[in-house]
């Protein structure tokens, strides 16, 4: 009897143990969030490189932005609600701002915003080099954004003006 209880905590740890977490790969891209993130990523491009590309048949966006950039964070709300409204969308927001306020000044900003969606941080300080591999149209004028899938790419210098602004150039994916 005095068995029972320990093997217990041991079924009860190593079902703790044996949870993996799941990683982001170039074949599978899983970066939705329904809650606030702990810690943000930072990336440099390299890592984030493969996340720019899917062999999957949803529709990915990705959103180059910056807490100091008036016009991104204006836009904000709107891939919110597209994130709440379009279970089949993937967004990845991509922010721009310094390494250092990553996971204070960032996660902040995110909770205040009400942000769940998946944030990274890229610190790649050769900017010229990375811009010219996403677009070579790219200026390095943010907010910027890639809507695509595995048949198309679409490419955006400009701010979005709603959530029906942003979901017209969606559903050219579809």
């Amino acid at each position: 009897m005095k068995l029972l209880p320990f093997l217990s905590v041991v079924l009860i740890c190593s079902s703790c143990f044996n949870q993996k977490s799941k990683e982001i790969n170039s074949n599978e891209i899983e970066i939705k969030s329904e809650q606030l993130q702990d810690t943000i990523s930072v990336f440099n491009f390299s890592q984030l490189e493969p996340l720019l590309y899917t062999i999957g048949d949803k529709i990915v966006v990705v959103n180059f932005w910056a807490m100091w950039c008036a016009p991104c964070v204006k836009e904000l709300p709107y891939y919110k609600a597209l994130a709440e409204k379009n279970l089949d969308v993937e967004l990845l927001l991509v922010s721009l701002d310094f390494k250092e306020d990553g996971n204070k000044k960032l996660k902040a900003f995110l909770k205040e915003k009400g942000i769940t969606s998946k944030v990274v941080l890229l610190d790649d300080p050769d900017a010229n080099s990375w811009i010219d591999k996403i677009d070579s149209n790219w200026s390095g004028a943010i907010p910027f954004t890639i809507i695509f899938n595995k048949n198309k790419r679409g490419y955006y210098e400009r701010e979005f003006t709603s959530v029906a602004d942003l979901e017209k150039e969606i559903n050219k994916f579809k």
